[in-house]
């Protein structure tokens, strides 16, 4: 007899099942094959007891239906395992646990649903990791500035310090800080929901970029950064809801910003690539590490690089790539980190039409 053994989802020791019809990928071939193989062996003992052993009927065939029974609660056992161990870890699932798995050793329709199970748990784990990983990042990402914010004002009315117009500034930027958080976070909110209409129009890209340049120069101007924008062709255009790209690059300028050495550039760049238009925002920063790479647009990312969505010295949320992304993904476009020399090049490729399509969280 084999050894006991202790399977995952059943949360107790038993003997293993005996799946003899896993080979068959459908479950009525399983049950044709069970009923026939009851039939048969019913009557091979009914056969032996009369022919070999001399039994009466009334003998042979209670040895004949308990034999039988005994093979179909065998078999059938390993035909319904699966169900079992789906129903214990629904249970489990239900008050919180969601590792459990069950095994899936089938190709029928059992075994399908067994992988769809178990395919459900980690999405329901990954989201249950997210889940709290977000609620301690935002967490903390909202300590920081309102600690900072709380300190100097209790210096002030402390009289530590003098609510001179250093101190305010250094309130006021605390407080901006705190505000594009929220603005961060409600605008997430907005796009997991598809709260976000959009009102797709033709945008003349060297205007709209010279727009956006101007206001990043505002950001920039304490490290005297140059924002020089190259379209071509110079009457370029893109199909996409003005305020929503405005985000996308203002995102990306913001960050870059972040990046950028004193005395250094900027660049935006528009051309056309086939039916799509490209955007580049580039600067002359550390870069992103190519296995950081596709982590990058994820929420509240940290990784070794300061570069990554600003977080760490640069006082970044780590919120502004996510959507970024997820503003690109609702034109139908995509958004990536291309291999374009030293620095950051951050690439927005838009479809020549709008093709808005659902996006959802990953």
């Amino acid at each position: 007899m084999n050894a006991p053994r202790h399977v995952r989802g059943e949360g107790r020791t038993r003997l293993p099942d005996v799946r003899p019809l896993d080979r068959f990928r459908s479950i009525k071939i399983k049950l044709g094959v069970l009923v026939a193989a009851s039939v048969t062996l019913a009557s091979f003992v009914t056969w032996i007891g009369l022919s070999q052993f001399h039994l009466g009927p009334s003998r042979t065939l209670p040895i004949a239906v308990a034999v039988s029974l005994v093979v179909t609660q065998l078999l059938a056992r390993g035909m319904t395992s699966p169900l079992r161990e789906m129903t214990h870890a629904a249970g489990r699932m239900a008050e919180g646990d969601y590792s459990q798995r069950v095994r899936a050793t089938s190709a029928d329709e059992v075994g399908q649903l067994a992988d769809a199970f178990n395919t459900m748990s980690d999405d329901l784990e990954l989201a249950d990791t997210f889940r709290r990983e977000l609620v301690a990042n935002v967490s903390h990402e909202l300590r920081t500035p309102v600690t900072a914010l709380q300190a100097q004002l209790e210096n002030i009315v402390d009289g530590v310090s003098d609510p001179d117009p250093v101190t305010m500034q250094a309130a006021l930027a605390q407080t901006e800080r705190l505000g594009r958080l929220v603005t961060y976070l409600l605008d997430l909110s907005r796009l997991e929901a598809g709260a976000v209409p959009l009102e797709i129009e033709e945008v003349r890209l060297d205007d709209f970029l010279q727009e956006a340049a101007d206001g990043a120069s505002l950001v920039g101007a304490t490290k005297r950064l140059r924002f020089p924008v190259v379209v071509d062709p110079p009457d370029l255009t893109v199909a996409a809801d003005p305020e929503r790209l405005h985000q996308v690059v203002a995102n990306l300028l913001h960050n870059a910003v972040r990046h950028s050495p004193p005395d250094d550039e900027v660049r935006l760049e528009a051309s056309r690539v086939g039916t799509d238009v490209r955007i580049d925002v580039v600067d002359h920063g550390p870069g992103i590490a190519p296995e950081q790479r596709a982590h990058v647009f994820e929420r509240f990312v940290r990784g070794n690089s300061p570069a990554i969505t600003g977080q760490g010295s640069t006082g970044g949320t780590g919120l502004g790539l996510a959507i970024v992304r997820w503003a690109v993904d609702l034109h139908g476009g995509r958004i990536e980190v291309a291999d374009a020399g030293p620095g950051c090049t951050m690439r927005v490729t838009l479809p020549g039409r709008s093709t808005r399509r659902p996006v959802r969280a990953p």
